[in-house]
């Protein structure tokens, strides 16, 4: 191992092997099928995985810490095997990521990574399954709606079907109508401020949603080719557009229409402007994407969807209280506070107040929803259609918060 370890990022989970705690390692971009466990004393080596030592200075770090004598070879053994999970940031890894993106770019179209998993595959039972999750739904006095941007959940089915429906089923008019529908998603994997591109056609059980290819060209010339490029692998498994898009697909599908055109979009943390101070709409790149996108869609009857979760609170994410009845109460006064500046159209209200308490609530949405009312420079009103506090855990002592919005 020439280079010096250095772990990717990834995803550490607490689990239960054989009746004891271990760590599991998860690798967000699965660049290979193993799946790594390691005991919590072992897993401490990892904070020295950081590029900065050999194998060697590894293993004398490890054993200062833990003071005693560790075997060597437990070490190598243990480096072994990350390296060849591809867990290591190395050439190794590099080359494996580098042709599993040939091999996507190299399909007809992004296959739907949940289909079977989180939804069904097959179309007539994915047809049935949404429908029961609008069932009981009252459209007593709902006039056809012909507004601008909707605000999807992108929280699992089981636990957001009811939003999802009542906010599509209300969407309809519009969706008919559109040119083009653009979908900002939360990039759980992306880098600080990115905004992620992809010329592949996202597939659902329905068939396939082709992309507008000149477009997405033109927002990658703005930005550069490299950093519009840069992350797109997570599109190959990323849920939050995909699963906004089966809706937009089964609403086409519904109405009996072919699909128009959608632009799948990928935005990154905003957490860095709030610790650091600076201001997304200091930041070039991103206002190169949003006046690329406006100035190109000029004229255009244009649909944006914002494909996003709120809060998510709790020790499940690591807080040190649980939700009860007066947190929740109070995190919907807060959500509240965030709604009603979405349908005013207010971008510079949303993130004042997200970064007025340093995105304690963690909204998943953050990025997608300040990007998108950029885009629509002005919302004039809208309905607040749906909104839920989905359980995060066994004991409903952490939740994820989501809402169905209609922006004019």
């Amino acid at each position: 191992m020439s280079e010096n370890p250095r772990l990717r990022p990834l995803d550490f989970q607490p689990v239960t092997h054989l009746g004891q705690q271990m760590w599991y390692l998860r690798d967000p971009l699965q660049l290979t099928p193993y799946q790594l466990i390691m005991p919590p004393a072992l897993a401490q080596m990892l904070m020295y995985c950081d590029g900065t030592r050999t194998a060697t200075e590894i293993h004398s770090a490890f054993c200062r810490h833990v003071g005693q004598q560790v075997d060597f070879d437990l070490i190598t053994d243990a480096l072994e095997q990350l390296d060849k999970a591809c867990l290591l940031d190395n050439a190794h890894a590099r080359q494996v990521q580098q042709d599993m993106l040939a091999a996507y770019r190299a399909q007809p179209h992004r296959p739907p990574a949940l289909a079977d998993l989180s939804y069904p595959g097959d179309p007539q039972a994915l047809t049935a399954a949404l429908q029961a999750y609008g069932a009981g739904d009252d459209l007593n006095g709902w006039q056809p709606w012909h507004g601008r941007g909707i605000i999807s959940p992108h929280i699992d089915y089981q636990r957001g079907g009811p939003v999802y429906a009542k906010v599509w089923r209300r969407a309809e008019t519009a969706v008919a109508q559109a040119d083009l529908v653009v979908i900002f998603g939360t990039d759980h994997n992306g880098s600080a401020g990115s905004v992620t591109l992809t010329r592949q056609a996202y597939a659902t059980p329905y068939g396939i949603l082709p992309t507008d290819t000149a477009l997405i060209d033109k927002l990658a010339a703005a930005v550069g080719e490299e950093a519009a490029f840069a992350e797109e692998l997570h599109h190959r498994q990323e849920h939050s557009v995909e699963l906004s898009a089966v809706w937009l697909h089964y609403t086409y599908q519904k109405l009996g229409l072919d699909p128009k055109p959608m632009i799948p979009i990928l935005c990154g943390s905003f957490h860095h402007f709030v610790t650091n101070g600076s201001h997304p709409a200091d930041d070039a790149g991103l206002t190169a994407v949003i006046d690329t996108l406006q100035r190109e869609t000029r004229g255009k009857n244009i649909l944006v969807v914002a494909s996003v979760d709120f809060a998510h609170v709790g020790p499940n994410f690591g807080d040190n209280f649980i939700m009860d009845q007066q947190r929740r109460t109070s995190l919907k006064t807060a959500d509240d506070s965030l709604m009603t500046a979405i349908l005013n159209g207010d971008a510079a209200d949303f993130y004042r107040q997200i970064a007025a308490v340093q995105d304690r609530n963690r909204i998943c949405g953050f990025s997608s929803i300040y990007l998108m009312l950029r885009y629509l420079q002005g919302v004039h009103g809208g309905y607040r259609v749906a909104y839920d506090h989905c359980p995060a855990d066994p004991e409903d002592n952490s939740l994820v918060s989501i809402s169905g919005l209609l922006l004019n």
